[in-house]
């Protein structure tokens, strides 16, 4: 559990939303600020139900606790205006609540919204705080659903899948949001915000490009980490290692998985010419597991020999999902990333089994099988197939958000920046990576494409840059957006540092895909300046 309390806390925008902008910031408006009598207009097909506005104190924001996830004090934050509105759509019975933070003094012209995190549509508290801090006004959305891993909203009283209430998930919500949160900067300052920004990993991640899909006007910059993009696919894409565990009856230790991982990244290391501890370009990497068969490991204190059933589970996973008749399906797990999705537990008669990793398990419990209960262990390499090709069917209009065609959104002037951790444990790179080349087909190449989005890819750093990352992390990626919106400076690089264990600070710079970073030859392997950007060779 503390494993996954690490991994949904770092899918929070926090990092980012506190991240003080590089570019020279919009003056601080003199405007009269009210925090009364705010009347809102409904956006089309909702009703407001309410809406309160109070005054908060400078001070600590406490963040309540939000299972799994405990809770934070946010210290420093200005005095501010509390905004919440609720929106239903007639006939529904939803309740949609929309919360806009507006700091009393230093605001800066400028709006951001924070989006959420597994199956919670929004922020609770965290990254409203950090944006405020920062001058920003804020705003997130609940969509009327619920938090991290409770998905009982999934289904109606007859078991069927509540389809207005995956619709203010996938997408309509964070849309009537932006409406709401816009009307209520102008009412509160007495003027618009001068730019609009989305900021959110994961699923923040993928409601920033649904944005950039189906509302190009919403946001003058997109600050999409991660992104769940692609995710009737790869949420059941993720629970192949289980399957794979299961149908050959074979479940590897952590130990295990991590000797297995240790082995591929020395073996690719040196690939990009800097022994480092990095796998520069994981694509290139075609390390063969079965070159651990025999070797043992110590785990828990006994000493476990590595297996060619192990070495087979490894290779599938890597592999990534299959048909039974080996059409390859989606990515699999990225070598050197970590194997979390490939959990196990001891059974109560002491045997290990799979331990499915909560948010693809319920994706494919509730909505594919409509059995929230169900036992996923009982799936087949077939029942697999089959359940990718339900969900693709069933849901990619919904909440795929791997529409191509941008041209809307770059017509509007907007910019859309994406960073990936190479060693994304939960989403891998690859989904991104595919879905950029996508876009680059349907809009005359990847120069035209960079002219509006921008993506980086991250070696050796985990999802939403979480606390198991080995790689430099980006430092200032919001930064670097309204640099590139407010001042035309389009980023060729994004800066990036990580401490590591010795407690040197590592630099790198990040480059603009389909480009990778190489080692000169020259220079402490820990700098920046050592490194240079270089088209991939395979």
């Amino acid at each position: 559990m503390k494993r996954l309390l690490i991994i949904l806390a770092a899918g929070l925008p926090l990092a980012a939303a506190t991240a003080l902008p590089t570019s020279a910031a919009a003056a601080a408006v003199a405007a009269p600020f009210t925090c009364s009598s705010i009347s809102v207009n409904a956006p089309a097909g909702t009703t407001v139900e309410s809406v309160t506005a109070q005054r908060r104190e400078a001070g600590t924001v406490t963040v309540p606790p939000v299972t799994p996830l405990p809770g934070a004090e946010i210290p420093g934050v200005p005095a501010r205006c509390e905004v919440t509105v609720t929106l239903t759509h007639p006939g529904v019975g939803d309740h949609a609540k929309v919360r806009v933070w507006l700091p009393e003094t230093g605001w800066t012209g400028r709006f951001q919204a924070l989006g959420g995190s597994a199956f919670a549509a929004g922020d609770y508290g965290a990254g409203l705080a950090g944006a405020v801090k920062t001058g920003y006004a804020a705003a997130t959305t609940d969509a009327g659903v619920s938090t991290y891993l409770d998905t009982t909203w999934a289904l109606n009283s007859a078991g069927e899948v509540d389809t207005a209430l995956l619709k203010n998930f996938a997408d309509r919500s964070q849309h009537e949001m932006t409406v709401v949160a816009k009307q209520v900067v102008a009412k509160v300052y007495g003027k618009p915000a001068s730019y609009s920004y989305w900021n959110g990993c994961s699923t923040g991640g993928r409601q920033g490009y649904m944005e950039a899909q189906r509302h190009p006007g919403d946001y003058d910059g997109i600050l999409a980490t991660a992104p769940a993009i692609n995710w009737d696919e790869f949420e059941v894409a993720t629970v192949w290692p289980q399957v794979v565990m299961n149908e050959e009856d074979t479940f590897p230790s952590p130990c295990e998985f991590n000797l297995f991982n240790q082995a591929a990244v020395k073996a690719c290391d040196p690939l990009d010419g800097a022994r480092d501890g990095l796998i520069g370009d994981p694509a290139g990497c075609d390390f063969d597991p079965r070159r651990l068969i025999g070797k043992t490991v110590e785990c828990e204190g006994e000493q476990e020999t590595i297996t060619a059933a192990d070495a087979a589970v490894v290779r599938k996973i890597w592999d990534g999902p299959r048909t039974p008749s080996g059409r390859k399906l989606w990515a699999g797990v990225p070598i050197g990333a970590g194997f979390d999705l490939a959990g196990t537990k001891l059974g109560t008669d002491g045997t290990r089994v799979g331990a499915p990793f909560p948010v693809p398990a319920a994706w494919v419990a509730t909505w594919l099988k409509r059995q929230p209960t169900y036992d996923l262990s009982t799936i087949t390499y077939a029942e697999f197939a089959r359940l990718f090709e339900q969900s693709q069917a069933e849901y990619d209009t919904i909440i795929g958000t791997d529409d191509p065609d941008l041209s809307a959104f770059r017509k509007s002037g907007g910019k859309l920046l994406t960073w990936h951790g190479q060693a994304d444990q939960l989403i891998p790179a690859q989904g991104t990576v595919d879905y950029r080349r996508r876009v680059e087909r349907a809009m005359g190449g990847g120069s035209r494409v960079d002219d509006f989005y921008r993506l980086f890819l991250a070696p050796g750093v985990a999802h939403c840059a979480g606390d198991t990352s080995t790689g430099p992390k980006p430092t200032d990626a919001l930064g670097a957006l309204t640099a590139w919106v407010e001042q035309g400076k389009a980023p060729r690089t994004l800066s990036a540092a990580i401490t590591d264990s010795s407690g040197e600070t590592v630099t790198r710079e990040l480059c603009l895909y389909p480009s990778v970073s190489r080692y000169s030859g020259h220079g402490d392997l820990a700098d920046a300046a050592g490194y240079y950007c270089a088209p991939v060779r395979h």
